[in-house]
């Protein structure tokens, strides 16, 4: 069945924005009858009827609905650099929003060649992501902020850093605990300083490994995101 995105969900009667109301009329021709479901972003997952189909405001009628739909005992954070390329990066945000995530803050770090992102683009990736693999909460995505700043003020108390010389330390699956909050940084395609590396440890961080190969960024960041939901199975 089809799902769409509706960010505050109040009452029984509601409508679809422009720009859903035309993909569900004109794209998927969906006609009053036929029923649909919507999720919030915020755990919220509904079943509802169309009750006019009408492509500038479609208007549905709400049916049933759940709270907490999918909830975790654990929370993943990851904070990574975004990629010079950043179709990579937008690739890593959909890729982990399938897989299950909850917050992604990207990293400005000392070797970081990518120094701004547009937010919004970036909140827009998620919202197919959270819609194609059926999940009622949306991520979190902050604004771009420094790696000192960031490690200075993170509240998880599991905190892992991974970068390209961690081969002989503990491997994220075998350190990770479960029903945990965790945070994961990742590191920008010339890796994290000697500094950054050394300031993270002194504020908490565990060195961990993601295996024996190499992976790019946007990989990195999806295997840490998959092996900690895989441990929470």
């Amino acid at each position: 069945m089809h799902i769409f995105y509706i960010a505050n969900i109040s009452g029984s009667k509601l409508e679809l924005e422009e720009k859903e109301s035309r993909h569900a009329v004109k794209v998927l021709r969906l006609k009053k009858g036929n029923h649909v479901n919507l999720v919030d972003g915020k755990g919220g997952f509904y079943n509802a009827v169309i009750t006019e189909a009408n492509p500038k405001k479609c208007r549905l009628s709400i049916l049933h609905s759940q709270q907490e739909y999918g909830k975790k005992n654990f929370k993943i954070h990851i904070a990574i650099a975004p990629t010079k390329n950043i179709t990579r990066f937008e690739w890593f945000l959909e890729k982990a929003t399938e897989v299950g995530i909850d917050e992604i803050t990207p990293l400005l770090t000392e070797h970081s060649e990518r120094k701004t992102i547009k937010h919004k683009r970036l909140q827009n990736i998620l919202i197919p992501a959270m819609k194609q693999s059926q999940k009622a909460y949306l991520p979190i995505i902050n604004e771009l902020t420094s790696f000192g700043k960031f490690i200075k003020y993170c509240k998880e108390k599991e905190k892992f850093i991974a970068h390209c010389k961690s081969y002989e330390t503990p491997h994220l699956k075998n350190i990770v605990k479960k029903d945990t909050d965790v945070l994961i940084l990742v590191g920008p395609e010339g890796d994290f300083s000697p500094e950054e590396l050394q300031s993270s440890l002194s504020n908490g961080f565990k060195e961990i490994t993601l295996g024996h190969s190499l992976l790019r960024t946007e990989t990195a960041g999806v295997v840490a995101c998959l092996i900690v939901n895989l441990i929470n199975e």
